[in-house]
Protein backbone atom coordinates (compact mmCIF):
# COMPACT_ATOMS: atom_id res chain seq x y z
CA UNK A 1 0.00 0.00 0.00
CA UNK A 2 1.14 3.53 -0.95
CA UNK A 3 0.44 6.10 1.45
CA UNK A 4 -0.34 10.19 0.46
CA UNK A 5 0.60 12.99 2.59
CA UNK A 6 0.11 16.75 2.06
CA UNK A 7 1.57 19.02 4.43
CA UNK A 8 -0.87 22.15 5.11
CA UNK A 9 0.32 23.20 8.23
CA UNK A 10 2.42 25.92 7.53
CA UNK A 11 1.88 29.76 8.38
CA UNK A 12 1.96 30.68 4.97
CA UNK A 13 3.52 34.01 6.08
CA UNK A 14 4.45 35.26 2.49
CA UNK A 15 1.37 35.24 1.14
CA UNK A 16 -0.36 37.57 3.77
CA UNK A 17 -3.31 35.11 4.97
CA UNK A 18 -4.54 32.06 5.18
CA UNK A 19 -3.75 30.65 1.61
CA UNK A 20 -4.85 27.83 2.06
CA UNK A 21 -8.15 29.44 1.80
CA UNK A 22 -7.36 31.50 -1.09
CA UNK A 23 -10.15 31.28 -4.37
CA UNK A 24 -8.76 29.82 -7.92
CA UNK A 25 -10.84 30.48 -10.88
CA UNK A 26 -12.49 27.59 -10.76
CA UNK A 27 -13.86 28.69 -7.49
CA UNK A 28 -12.07 25.93 -5.12
CA UNK A 29 -9.77 26.54 -2.65
CA UNK A 30 -5.67 26.35 -2.97
CA UNK A 31 -5.79 23.64 -0.93
CA UNK A 32 -8.49 21.40 -1.89
CA UNK A 33 -7.03 22.27 -5.75
CA UNK A 34 -3.87 20.78 -3.96
CA UNK A 35 -5.23 17.48 -2.62
CA UNK A 36 -7.46 16.88 -5.81
CA UNK A 37 -4.52 15.54 -7.43
CA UNK A 38 -4.25 12.78 -4.52
CA UNK A 39 -7.53 11.92 -3.97
CA UNK A 40 -7.94 8.10 -5.74
CA UNK A 41 -4.46 7.85 -6.60
CA UNK A 42 -2.98 6.32 -3.19
CA UNK A 43 -4.31 4.13 -0.73
CA UNK A 44 -4.56 6.23 2.03
CA UNK A 45 -4.48 10.14 2.45
CA UNK A 46 -3.72 12.04 5.44
CA UNK A 47 -3.54 16.13 5.62
CA UNK A 48 -1.25 17.90 8.26
CA UNK A 49 -2.70 20.33 10.00
CA UNK A 50 -2.07 22.57 13.10
CA UNK A 51 -4.14 21.96 15.73
CA UNK A 52 -7.67 23.58 15.89
CA UNK A 53 -7.91 24.10 12.29
CA UNK A 54 -11.62 24.55 12.00
CA UNK A 55 -11.52 25.01 7.68
CA UNK A 56 -9.05 22.29 7.32
CA UNK A 57 -10.95 19.52 9.56
CA UNK A 58 -13.89 20.06 7.85
CA UNK A 59 -12.05 19.32 4.50
CA UNK A 60 -10.95 16.52 5.60
CA UNK A 61 -14.60 15.65 6.67
CA UNK A 62 -15.74 16.44 2.90
CA UNK A 63 -13.16 15.33 1.22
CA UNK A 64 -12.67 11.64 3.47
CA UNK A 65 -9.00 12.44 4.24
CA UNK A 66 -7.48 11.76 7.56
CA UNK A 67 -6.25 14.52 9.60
CA UNK A 68 -3.11 14.47 11.28
CA UNK A 69 -2.37 17.54 13.82
CA UNK A 70 1.02 18.22 14.66
CA UNK A 71 0.89 20.28 17.30
CA UNK A 72 4.97 21.68 16.45
CA UNK A 73 3.77 23.41 13.45
CA UNK A 74 5.14 26.51 13.99
CA UNK A 75 8.34 24.99 14.95
CA UNK A 76 8.85 24.70 10.87
CA UNK A 77 8.37 22.24 8.13
CA UNK A 78 10.35 19.30 9.62
CA UNK A 79 7.97 18.71 12.10
CA UNK A 80 4.70 17.96 10.11
CA UNK A 81 6.86 16.13 7.72
CA UNK A 82 7.69 13.82 10.75
CA UNK A 83 4.01 13.84 11.79
CA UNK A 84 3.46 12.67 8.53
CA UNK A 85 6.03 9.75 8.54
CA UNK A 86 5.31 8.70 11.96
CA UNK A 87 1.45 8.18 10.55
CA UNK A 88 2.29 6.29 7.21
CA UNK A 89 5.22 3.79 9.36
CA UNK A 90 1.77 2.73 11.46
CA UNK A 91 -0.20 1.58 8.24
CA UNK A 92 -0.06 -1.98 7.67
CA UNK A 93 2.48 -2.98 4.46
CA UNK A 94 3.38 0.70 3.86
CA UNK A 95 5.94 0.60 1.40
CA UNK A 96 5.95 4.18 0.88
CA UNK A 97 4.78 7.48 1.00
CA UNK A 98 3.67 10.29 -2.34
CA UNK A 99 4.51 13.59 -0.18
CA UNK A 100 2.50 16.68 -1.41
CA UNK A 101 2.32 20.33 -0.45
CA UNK A 102 -0.47 21.94 -0.09
CA UNK A 103 0.13 25.15 -1.78
CA UNK A 104 0.62 23.31 -5.46
CA UNK A 105 -2.74 23.27 -7.07
CA UNK A 106 -1.73 22.36 -10.46
CA UNK A 107 -0.36 18.77 -10.02
CA UNK A 108 -2.06 16.07 -12.04
CA UNK A 109 -3.97 12.91 -10.66
CA UNK A 110 -1.66 10.78 -13.42
CA UNK A 111 1.80 12.29 -11.67
CA UNK A 112 0.40 11.10 -8.18
CA UNK A 113 -0.56 7.82 -9.77
CA UNK A 114 2.77 7.75 -11.39
CA UNK A 115 5.11 8.14 -8.72
CA UNK A 116 2.85 6.14 -6.30
CA UNK A 117 3.51 3.47 -8.95
CA UNK A 118 7.56 4.18 -8.62
CA UNK A 119 7.36 3.58 -5.15
CA UNK A 120 6.88 -0.49 -5.32
CA UNK A 121 10.50 -0.28 -6.91
CA UNK A 122 11.84 0.93 -3.03
CA UNK A 123 13.75 3.99 -3.94
CA UNK A 124 13.06 7.62 -3.97
CA UNK A 125 11.13 9.31 -6.37
CA UNK A 126 11.84 12.38 -7.93
CA UNK A 127 8.81 13.68 -10.75
CA UNK A 128 11.02 16.48 -13.16
CA UNK A 129 9.45 18.55 -15.59
CA UNK A 130 11.93 19.60 -18.51
CA UNK A 131 14.53 18.52 -15.85
CA UNK A 132 14.01 20.89 -13.35
CA UNK A 133 12.97 18.56 -9.83
CA UNK A 134 9.73 19.19 -8.40
CA UNK A 135 7.21 17.96 -6.14
CA UNK A 136 4.95 15.87 -4.78
CA UNK A 137 8.18 13.59 -4.10
CA UNK A 138 8.14 9.89 -3.37
CA UNK A 139 9.26 8.20 -0.40
CA UNK A 140 10.12 4.79 0.14
CA UNK A 141 9.45 3.24 3.59
CA UNK A 142 13.19 2.46 4.29
CA UNK A 143 13.43 6.03 4.18
CA UNK A 144 10.55 7.01 6.46
CA UNK A 145 11.98 6.13 9.95
CA UNK A 146 15.03 8.81 9.41
CA UNK A 147 12.42 11.57 8.91
CA UNK A 148 10.51 11.14 12.62
CA UNK A 149 13.68 13.52 14.07
CA UNK A 150 12.88 16.27 11.30
CA UNK A 151 12.32 19.66 13.13
CA UNK A 152 12.64 23.29 12.64
CA UNK A 153 12.80 23.82 8.48
CA UNK A 154 14.35 20.65 7.61
CA UNK A 155 12.55 18.88 4.89
CA UNK A 156 13.32 15.26 3.04
CA UNK A 157 15.67 16.97 1.32
CA UNK A 158 18.36 16.95 4.69
CA UNK A 159 17.31 13.39 5.38
CA UNK A 160 17.36 11.40 1.55
CA UNK A 161 19.38 10.68 -0.49
CA UNK A 162 18.07 12.48 -3.51
CA UNK A 163 20.89 11.62 -6.12
CA UNK A 164 19.75 7.56 -5.68
CA UNK A 165 15.88 8.83 -6.51
CA UNK A 166 14.41 7.74 -9.97
CA UNK A 167 13.72 10.79 -11.76
CA UNK A 168 10.47 10.59 -13.54
CA UNK A 169 10.60 13.21 -16.11
CA UNK A 170 6.44 14.12 -16.54
CA UNK A 171 4.82 16.79 -18.89
CA UNK A 172 3.11 18.03 -15.74
CA UNK A 173 4.09 21.99 -15.16
CA UNK A 174 2.46 21.27 -12.54
CA UNK A 175 4.86 20.14 -10.38
CA UNK A 176 6.91 23.26 -10.07
CA UNK A 177 4.08 25.52 -9.72
CA UNK A 178 3.47 26.40 -5.97
CA UNK A 179 1.90 29.43 -4.34
CA UNK A 180 3.74 31.79 -1.93
CA UNK A 181 2.74 35.28 -2.63
CA UNK A 182 -1.03 36.30 -3.87
CA UNK A 183 0.52 37.37 -7.12
CA UNK A 184 1.58 33.69 -8.00
CA UNK A 185 -2.69 33.02 -8.18
CA UNK A 186 -2.63 34.92 -11.54
CA UNK A 187 0.03 31.98 -13.02
CA UNK A 188 -3.17 29.54 -12.67
CA UNK A 189 -5.79 31.55 -14.88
Amino acid sequence: MIAGVVLAAGGGGRFGSDKRQARLPDGRTLLEASLSAFIGQVDELALVLPPEDAFGLALCRQLALRPLRCDRHRGGMGHSLACGAAWALSLPDCRGMVLGLGDMPAVKPLTVSQIAAALWRGQPVLPCHLGRAGHPRGLPASCLAGLLDLNGDAGARDAVDWSQALRLELDDLGVLLDIDREADLSGLA
